[in-house]
Formats: C-alpha cells, sequence, structure tokens
C-alpha cells in the first residue's frame, strides 16, 4: 500500500504550516484537542448511548451543547449537509414552495432534488467591498406561497444583514424558516455578531468545525421547541447520517462547545488589531467584514490568485481566493493556545510582494440579482462537452465553484455566452469548479 494521502499530510505537515482557513482548531493549536485518541474510538456500547434514539450521555451531552433555551441541539457526524438535507426534506410532502436566496449551498438544491421539490428564489443583494451574494430581498414574500425559507447568514465572507426582519417577514407569512449559519458557531461572543438563534427562526445549523475547535464535519443543528415539522427532521436526521457515528466527532462537539462558554475574546481583538496593521505595514491592504473572524487581505497589483500563492510560498494557507482578495478565517486566539502567531508576523515581513504580476485585478463578474425559480430536473442522458461550444446547450449537473460552494450555474439552465466567458475565466485561472473537468462541461443528450 502507497499511503499517498498519509505521506502528503506528513509532508505538508513538516512544513510548519500557518493557518487562515476551516477548521477552528487551526492544525490543533486552538482550543483542546486531547480527545483525538485512538482509544476514544467507540462505538455503541454499554454506556455510550445511541445517537439516533438518545436517552443517555449522547442526550445529556446534546443538551449541554444547547445554546439557547427555546431550543434542542442535535449532533450532525455529516456535516451541516445533513442538517441541511433533513429540514428541506420534511417539508417534500407540504402544498407550497421552498424559498431561497441565491447563495444558499449546493446541498440545498441537492435536497430540492431528492424530492422533487421546486423553489422560488428570491432577488438577492450583492456588496460593493466583496462582490459577493449578502441578503435576500423578501419584499416579494407576500405574492408567493411559501412552505419553508432558507436563508445563508453570514455568508462565506462574514457579511451579516438584518436577519431579525427577514425571520419576521418569513413568519408574518405562516412560513418556517430554516437559516444556514454555518460560519457563525462563535456568534453571540463578545465582540461577534449576533446569532439567528435570538430572533426565533425555526431551524439553525452551524458548522461547529468552521470556526471553532472541533474535528471537520462535526456540526450542529438547533430546532425550535415548536418549529413545524419537527418531529419529521428529527426522524430524517437517521436516514442522512451514518448508522455509525464518530464519537470522536461528537467528543469534538462537546469540546468546542465548552471552548465557546467559556471563551474570553480579549486576546483576540488585541492580537487582531497588530495583525491588520502588520499587514498594512508591509504593503498590504484589508476590508474588515462585519465578522470580525474575517478578513480579506489584497494588494492593488496583484490578483487575489497571485496573492494566494506568495502567501502559500512562505507556508501561510488561506481559506480561498478570488479576482481581488484572499480570504483569512482568524483563530479565536485565547489564553494557552500553541498558534504560531510571531511566526505569522515574521513570514508576513518576508512575503515576496515586489515581483512583477502580469495578471492584474480585472473588474469582477457582475453575478445577477433577480428573482428566479428552480425546477428539479432529472437528466437521463448526458455527455461531456468543451465548454466554449456549448452554447445553447441545457445543463446536466450544477457547475459550483469551491469553496464556497455555491451553484452559480444550475442544472437544467441553458448555456449563454455570459456564461462560457465566466466558465473561460475559471479554467485559465486553474480554479475548482465541481461540474468543469479539464475544459469540459456535461451537458443533456438532446
Amino acid at each position: 500500500m502507497r499511503r499517498v494521502l498519509w505521506r502528503q499530510l506528513r509532508d505538508w505537515s513538516a512544513k510548519q504550516p500557518i493557518s487562515m482557513h476551516v477548521p477552528g482548531h487551526k492544525n490543533g493549536t486552538i482550543g483542546d484537542m486531547t480527545f483525538v485518541q485512538p482509544q476514544f474510538d467507540v462505538t455503541e456500547i454499554t454506556g455510550f448511548d445511541d445517537l439516533h434514539q438518545p436517552e443517555a450521555v449522547l442526550k445529556e451531552s446534546m443538551d449541554c451543547v444547547a445554546h439557547h433555551p427555546d431550543y434542542d441541539a442535535f449532533y450532525l457526524v455529516n456535516g451541516t449537509t445533513s442538517g441541511i438535507l433533513a429540514v428541506i426534506h420534511a417539508f417534500q410532502s407540504l402544498p407550497g414552495d421552498v424559498v431561497l436566496a441565491r447563495n444558499v449551498h449546493k446541498s440545498v438544491f441537492h435536497a430540492l432534488d431528492l424530492g422533487a421539490q421546486p423553489a422560488e428564489i428570491l432577488p438577492t443583494m450583492t456588496d460593493a467591498q466583496t462582490f459577493q451574494y449578502v441578503s435576500p430581498d423578501v419584499a416579494s414574500l407576500s405574492q408567493l406561497s411559501p412552505k419553508l425559507g432558507v436563508v445563508t447568514y453570514p455568508n462565506y465572507y462574514g457579511q451579516t444583514f438584518n436577519i431579525e426582519y427577514t425571520v419576521e417577514q418569513f413568519h408574518a407569512q405562516g412560513c418556517p424558516i430554516l437559516v444556514d449559519e454555518a460560519h457563525g458557531a462563535h456568534f453571540d461572543l463578545a465582540g461577534f455578531p449576533a446569532s439567528a438563534l435570538n430572533v426565533g427562526a425555526d431551524y439553525v445549523v452551524q458548522s461547529f468545525h468552521k470556526t471553532l475547535p472541533s474535528l471537520t464535519m462535526s456540526s450542529v443543528l438547533f430546532i425550535h421547541k415548536d418549529a413545524p415539522q419537527r418531529d419529521d427532521v428529527i426522524r430524517l436526521l437517521q436516514t442522512f447520517q451514518s448508522s455509525s457515528p464518530s464519537y470522536l466527532l461528537m467528543a469534538s462537539l462537546e469540546a468546542a462547545s465548552d471552548f465557546y462558554h467559556t471563551y474570553d475574546s480579549t486576546l483576540f481583538f488585541e492580537r487582531r488589531t497588530l495583525l491588520l496593521d502588520t499587514l498594512q505595514t508591509y504593503g498590504l491592504h484589508v476590508k474588515e467584514m462585519d465578522d470580525p473572524l474575517k478578513v480579506l487581505v489584497y494588494h492593488p497589483n496583484m490578483t487575489g490568485y497571485a496573492l494566494q500563492e506568495v502567501m502559500e510560498r512562505a507556508g501561510i494557507y488561506v481559506e480561498l481566493a478570488d479576482t481581488h482578495h484572499v480570504l483569512w478565517v482568524l483563530p479565536l486566539w485565547h489564553a494557552g493556545d500553541s498558534y504560531p502567531f510571531d511566526q505569522l508576523l515574521t513570514r508576513l515581513k518576508g512575503l515576496d510582494l515586489t515581483t512583477q504580476h502580469d495578471d492584474k485585478p480585472a473588474e469582477p463578474q457582475a453575478l445577477y440579482t433577480g428573482a428566479g425559480r428552480y425546477e428539479p430536473t432529472q437528466v437521463e442522458n448526458s455527455y461531456w462537452i468543451p465548454f466554449d461550444v456549448a452554447h445553447g446547450k441545457v445543463l446536466a449537473q450544477h457547475l459550483v465553484l469551491y469553496p464556497p460552494g455555491i451553484p452559480t450555474m444550475l442544472k437544467g439552465e441553458k448555456v449563454t455566452p455570459s456564461m462560457i466567458k465566466l466558465m473561460s475565466k475559471w479554467d485559465d485561472s486553474h480554479l475548482r469548479v465541481e461540474g468543469l473537468h479539464k475544459g469540459k462541461i456535461k451537458v443533456k443528450d438532446d
């Protein structure tokens, strides 16, 4: 056995990489990761309960993780995706439409496809700083027949909107709402934005692993005690999760919750201020987001992709790059952490920002912000075709830029010249786009 993945992990770790990306434990330097030991990788033996019918230690553990008295917490060992699938599928037999913001995660469309549920897509505003979707326009809700709303709060870049108003507007139409708060598990800590748990959202799902010190794929679904379809959602969590849940993942959620409840953000903001000052001292610029944990770093004479390469040569790994920026997910620094903060400052000083780059930041690609409708489409026959000759063809699968995992072009849409232009940019930049492979896309066979 060649163990190629193990060698890749070992060689990467030997370089002492510095994490400015998820997961929140930052290569094991944030929080208490001492529970990650082989002897704790148990199963449902005597004394360890059953995640799919919790009555003892797991029930008690999840009760301790609940952040708000109006909600019950449910461990997700198959990621936030499994919670999204369960909630949306629980509404499959009800009349009406699911109503979405345009920047929902790809798992939302997977859930719609599984249940053959159509969806109305709300107009969704973009932001001039990041060029990304931020807030859905709920003014048209009264003209629709919503049975479930799904919104993303915050967006991948850490931008928020008035979630209280949005929840109120859905509830005014008698419609429950699922808030994908994947990037907000740390919300409500001192100095950070407020969580949707404070405004009565029916379902709130958080990826603890993204910002708190828990293992990748460990998430929590918070279900309001008065949420419609509550029992169906709880039942469907069995359908969309493994029958052999990882006790290490669940232990990491418990540890992350303990970290959250005892966290003091004083040191975080002290280091953050010093870090942002240091970046600007060395010729980089920053854009601060609503969430202080997210920072966009850029250089006026470089694309974000070029800046990512410069940083990675120095052993600093970012969350993502776009045409203009790199996105950093800062650590939740705390007393006693082992995060290499001084080493980070040293590596920033040594960044080579003087090399000339041919690819200067271009005008950002405008995102479509209007209303729309999604009809689940089953494509029986399809084939791969070079994207540059696909004009007029029907997409057989979503095209998803990853990260952030938001479908940009949807299955069932006809390929337009503007789509081809955008695909060409992606291909030239060697970006990871699910559904775009070696210059080809999959289209419906007429």
